[in-house]
């Protein structure tokens, strides 16, 4: 009988493990990963300098290409280029979901129709091509989107937010100055349904993102999602020894950093208004930093001064100080010239170093000019910080405390935004 006993309760104990251990990797399995960084692929595209992230949207998934647009409050879709999911829903109006997205307007769709981008009785969302101006009613939508995460080195599983909100744009804003085949514009704004904004609040991680764009057509630059290391080859943390400033936040949803002075091989830029040039705006959309008339040519004329002994031949437009190229020596830094300080903080010696890579540009064989363009008298900012001056630098926004870390050229550090390893993306999705 003791035998019999001893035996039953092995035979027990043993069958409870098992059924333990099963349930235990069940439960395991079916857990949605809940990762603290996400990444997406973004390249630049030959035809407009645009940068274009790559997204996974729908039911079933479908990978999309988008502009990337730091004052864009949230991510525009053309609904109306064959827009198929099965989980694709409109919020009616006065829904939670349209007062996160602070929509206050009830949209009625003139179709007899309905389909994805027109619904009755949905919110309304004013949309905006970021290259033309270009603005219309659009449709609040939600939908499922999925995007890799990572631990900072390559992407991870894929995983999903289930009812990710964006705005269905008319297709006819969505077209001219954008690269071809895209399907709209991702917003990285300061907005309660831009994609930072979402992703943090939905995954719980802080609501910061990092941008790196590349400055080589065909290779891929990345936007992170979440707290660092970003890993660029070879295993170089650049999201280390960052610079921050405090930014400010547009009407719009637009990032402003303040710039006191401007300085070549330390000599200052002159007439500079009382308190210092005032907000300049950070845009991806825009190609080369723009300034204000006055500026413009006052920094032309100091970087001729600065750049003794080559030859100014004529310029090329829309540029307003151009040289011989010939005369131009080379170094890791890009073209050799006078370096550019953007001065955040006088006080306490902060400033945005622009090397010659990000500084010069060749708009034609034998021909070097000055990457700085002339905005007109009243620009939307006295200083518009474009992507040719972004290439190559890390930009992290750490929105809960309004502050920029930057690293100036990454070429000083022997790596670029081209090194992130995307080469061992994961095909797994969380379930």
């Amino acid at each position: 009988m003791a035998s019999f006993l001893h035996n039953f309760l092995l035979f027990f104990c043993s069958l409870s493990l098992i059924i333990l251990t099963s349930s235990a990797t069940k439960s395991q399995t079916h857990v949605p990963i809940r990762p603290n960084k996400l990444v997406l692929k973004v390249q630049k595209d030959r035809a407009t300098n645009l940068h274009v992230a790559q997204i996974h949207k729908r039911t079933p998934l479908v990978q999309f290409p988008f502009v990337i647009d730091l004052t864009g409050r949230f991510l525009s879709v053309n609904c109306e280029n064959q827009y198929t999911s099965s989980t694709y829903k409109a919020p009616v109006c006065h829904s939670s979901q349209c007062a996160r997205a602070n929509s206050h307007t009830c949209r009625t769709c003139s179709s007899s129709k309905t389909r994805p981008g027109c619904h009755t009785n949905a919110c309304g969302l004013l949309t905006t091509n970021p290259v033309t101006q270009q603005s219309a009613q659009g449709e609040l939508a939600e939908d499922v989107l999925k995007i890799p995460s990572t631990q900072g080195s390559s992407p991870g599983a894929m995983v999903t937010y289930p009812h990710f909100l964006f705005a269905c744009a008319p297709s006819n804003i969505l077209q001219k100055g954008l690269p071809k085949n895209v399907q709209g514009v991702a917003g990285l704004g300061h907005s309660p349904i831009s994609l930072p904004y979402q992703l943090a609040s939905h995954f719980g991680f802080p609501p910061k993102f990092a941008v790196c764009l590349t400055s080589s057509p065909g290779k891929n630059g990345a936007v992170f999602f979440g707290e660092g290391p970003y890993f660029m080859k070879p295993g170089i943390d650049v999201s280390r020894q960052l610079t921050y400033a405090p930014f400010t936040i547009g009407q719009q949803g637009e990032y402003y950093i303040n710039v006191q002075s401007i300085k070549i091989n330390n000599a200052m830029l002159p007439s500079i208004p009382k308190g210092g040039f005032g907000g300049a705006m950070i845009s991806t959309t825009t190609p080369y930093t723009t300034l204000q008339t006055p500026i413009f040519r006052a920094l032309n004329q100091l970087f001729m001064n600065q750049l003794r002994g080559v030859p100014h031949v004529k310029p090329v437009a829309p540029f307003g100080a151009c040289f011989d190229a010939n005369r131009i020596p080379t170094s890791k830094m890009g073209p050799t010239v006078p370096s550019i300080d953007l001065v955040l903080d006088n006080k306490k010696n902060i400033m945005w170093r622009i090397f010659g890579a990000n500084a010069m540009i060749q708009p034609r064989p034998g021909v070097m000019c000055l990457a700085f363009v002339d905005g007109g008298m009243r620009p939307k900012a006295p200083i518009v910080i474009g992507t040719q001056q972004l290439e190559d630098n890390l930009l992290q926004f750490d929105l809960m405390n309004s502050r920029l870390g930057f690293s100036s050229s990454l070429l000083f550090r022997r790596t670029n935004c081209a090194n992130f390893n995307f080469g061992t993306s994961s095909t797994n999705t969380d379930p």
